[in-house]
């Protein structure tokens, strides 16, 4: 009927605003990015460019390390498995110490990581607990799927409840840095039934993060938009046999800061040894082509306890936005700032660490 026409077309038109409103707020979000990706990738192409001025033909060799450095092979870091997860199908490798019949506590690294960033905890915790350190999907020796939309939030969120089955847990006491600790806030935010105990190492909550977002945090995350585009940050990694990577843990801007914690050659080896074989860095740089696509969360508390690390010389996050976590956790709340440490906190001051996460568990427990 004419009235029932009229009815429909007034409750479309009542919805119209919205619509255009949601429309140009997703130009104006998209017409950011993409200017961000491009000015970000200039000022990486023209860095580029002067290392290849500087090095001439050495800026673009780099050699593929064949043979696991010995560090990796440590008796005292625990056993090396493999275990594979029901809803991907996936083949995860992990390093794992301490007794099966002991509590889990699941260990999830960061960019550009691998299981071996966790081996003093490794050390430390496995008297009391079955400590299990992975490699995340893409990364060392776990599998690697080769399309972007294979590194979307979802998915490797889901790995990280997948792993914990598997092993023949239902729960965990889930310690995250970096990318490892986004996951780990998902994995406590969406399924707080899994997590028994949240330990996060210098990675902030995803709603602090928009919440603190500020110019200087900005161009610390310059390199983000940067990573957005294919094949170049690949380049720029491997270019002068991976200087790049060798300065994010060497370098006074971004390395660790504590002398006697610094990468040894051997140490630093192992890193390049895992990015160095063909195709490695395209997963990780994937977890990154997917942050601006990925649904925002529609919640966001943490009703989980939670203790939150952060060195405060982190070259890529500032250590502000810690003061608007509190707000989102919903229990037991432990902040710690651990003073001159870097952003690779735990290895920076291992033994700082691991004497917080031992008071935070014991007084969690009680």
């Amino acid at each position: 009927t004419s009235s029932a026409k009229m009815a429909k077309l007034g409750s479309r038109l009542l919805v119209l605003p919205s619509r255009l409103a949601l429309a140009a707020g997703a130009v104006a979000y998209w017409t950011a990015v993409y200017s961000l990706t491009v000015l970000a990738t200039s000022v990486f192409v023209l860095r580029m460019a002067w290392v290849a001025v500087r090095k001439r033909g050495r800026a673009f060799q780099w050699r593929r390390r064949d043979s696991p450095p010995a560090c990796l092979s440590d008796p005292s870091l625990g056993t090396h498995c493999f275990v594979r997860v029901k809803d991907s199908g996936l083949r995860f490798h992990y390093v794992a110490a301490g007794e099966r019949n002991k509590q889990l506590m699941l260990l999830l690294h960061g960019f550009p990581e691998f299981w071996y960033s966790w081996r003093y905890q490794l050390r430390e915790f496995k008297s009391e607990y079955r400590v299990v350190a992975i490699d995340l999907r893409g990364y060392g020796d776990s599998d690697a799927p080769s399309g972007r939309g294979d590194y979307k939030l979802e998915c490797l969120v889901t790995d990280v409840k997948d792993v914990i089955e598997a092993l023949g847990y239902s729960s965990c006491i889930l310690v995250g840095h970096d990318w490892g600790g986004i996951l780990a806030w998902n994995l406590a935010i969406c399924n707080p039934e899994m997590v028994e105990r949240l330990i996060i190492l210098n990675a902030p909550h995803p709603k602090s993060f928009q919440d603190f977002l500020n110019l200087s945090q900005l161009l610390k995350s310059s390199y983000i938009f940067f990573f957005q585009v294919p094949k170049l940050p690949e380049l720029l990694l491997c270019m002068d046999d991976f200087k790049a990577m060798k300065s994010m843990y060497m370098s006074k801007w971004m390395g660790i800061q504590n002398k006697s914690s610094r990468l040894t050659e051997e140490e630093l080896e192992a890193y390049v040894y895992n990015f160095s074989r063909p195709g490695a860095l395209v997963g990780p740089l994937n977890y990154y082509r997917n942050i601006f696509s990925n649904h925002p969360a529609t919640c966001h508390d943490v009703t989980v306890p939670t203790l939150v690390i952060w060195g405060d010389k982190d070259g890529a996050l500032e250590v502000g936005m810690t003061s608007h976590m509190e707000q989102y956790i919903k229990n037991v709340f432990r902040l710690k700032v651990v003073p001159g440490a870097s952003h690779w906190v735990q290895q920076d001051q291992p033994d700082v660490v691991n004497k917080l996460i031992w008071t935070f568990l014991k007084e969690s427990n009680k």
